[in-house]
């Protein structure tokens, strides 16, 4: 019994990851009803803000390295909100009603974040410096000046992409061309995991009895929760939550009262990302993290947003925690352990099936298979929409 319950946490502490991570697409996919593929890679820019907030502490000694935690979930929400709101301001608005084009498009904006985390340099960095100094710095001036007026051609923008692009390019070439042990051309980050090391007051475990509880469980938990509650009170007692959910039910007469639809836009898929940062930044306290991060969560976040009901709060919080749990369960091979110590030959069949599931990459498959046949009987999830939601 002890070693189930000490599973059964593990499992829920699991399901807090998977929630913090599927609020944010519950937000994207379920209000908004964009197909983002690159929510996971919005993880990913959380554990590594975590990463380099980590060694920027250890630089600067005590207190920094006992409470960097704190300013580190604070800028792993920033960066990864303002990379969302980039995604959206960039591609996401003109996509808007074009669920294919918008996964394609996302999926591609998962891959280029992917290989910049791999290949990181400054040089790389400077690159894009320069190429955001000339493209978007041009575009202000133009619409500036008086002579070109507000409104600049599609052909113009082109023009200037291509200019900006080729002028940053060359340079960061030429940076780079100095080797990979000079300043310019150093990895940040490479392609191997990196590891991020808890604070001293995370480190142990909470004895009761028999049973250990770790610290940094312990609070992975209780962030969810504050995640869930701050997330709760902005949709539903803020002003912007109320425009929020007033676009989501109807955009037009939203609109038409004076509500501005691209900047409610824009809001919500900047909270959608930084809620997927701040899941990052508790997944590095679990283990080492890599670039591939994100892929490891983008198909359980949007099974917990489908199975919970989409656009459901409380949908994806109950799914998060059975998929979480139940996939933890099985892939530790803790059931067929528990009925074993039952009675082995009563519960022997059961027991070699989920022998067989016992692995991590089986559970998932089993998963899969369990959720498939959920919605044969409940295509809409746990907690369908109702009302005007479900015309729109």
């Amino acid at each position: 019994m002890s070693l189930f319950i000490s599973s059964l946490f593990d499992g829920v502490s699991i399901g807090a990851v998977l929630l913090m991570s599927a609020l944010g697409l519950a937000i994207v996919f379920g209000l908004m009803g964009v197909i983002n593929l690159a929510h996971g890679e919005m993880m990913m820019l959380g554990a590594y803000t975590t990463y380099v907030v980590q060694n920027v502490a250890k630089g600067w000694g005590e207190p920094w390295t006992t409470l960097y935690v704190f300013p580190a979930l604070f800028l792993a929400f920033g960066v990864a909100a303002l990379a969302g709101l980039i995604l959206e301001r960039g591609v996401i608005r003109f996509l808007y009603g074009r669920p294919l084009e918008t996964l394609l498009a996302t999926w591609g904006i998962s891959l280029i974040l992917r290989e910049s985390v791999r290949s990181a340099t400054w040089g790389m960095a400077a690159g894009i410096g320069i190429f955001s100094t000339i493209f978007l710095g041009t575009q202000w001036f133009l619409g500036r000046t008086r002579a070109v007026g507000t409104k600049i051609s599609n052909r113009l923008r082109a023009l200037l992409f291509g200019i900006a692009g080729g002028v940053s390019i060359a340079i960061s070439q030429i940076l780079l061309s100095q080797g990979t042990r000079s300043f310019w051309g150093k990895s940040w980050f490479g392609k191997r995991n990196i590891d991020v090391t808890p604070p001293a007051w995370l480190r142990g475990s909470l004895k009761l009895g028999d049973l250990n509880f770790p610290y940094a469980r312990l609070f992975i938990i209780i962030l969810m929760i504050v995640c869930v509650i701050g997330t709760y009170w902005f949709l539903q007692k803020s002003r912007w939550g109320l425009r929020i959910r007033a676009v989501t039910q109807n955009r037009e007469m939203s609109s038409c009262l004076g509500i501005p639809t691209n900047t409610v836009d824009a809001l919500t898929f900047a909270l959608g990302s930084g809620l997927a940062g701040i899941a990052g930044c508790a997944v590095t306290f679990l283990g080492s993290v890599g670039p591939n991060l994100g892929s490891n969560y983008i198909v359980d976040a949007f099974m917990v947003v489908v199975v919970g009901g989409v656009g459901k709060l409380v949908g994806t919080i109950v799914a998060s925690m059975i998929i979480g749990v139940t996939s933890y369960l099985i892939g530790s091979g803790t059931i067929p352990f528990v009925l074993s110590s039952w009675n082995a030959e009563l519960f022997k069949p059961v027991i070699d099936v989920m022998n067989f599931f016992a692995t991590s990459s089986m559970a998932k498959v089993l998963i899969f298979a369990l959720i498939i046949l959920f919605l044969q009987v409940r295509p809409a999830g746990l907690f369908p929409q109702k009302g005007r939601s479900v015309d729109a």
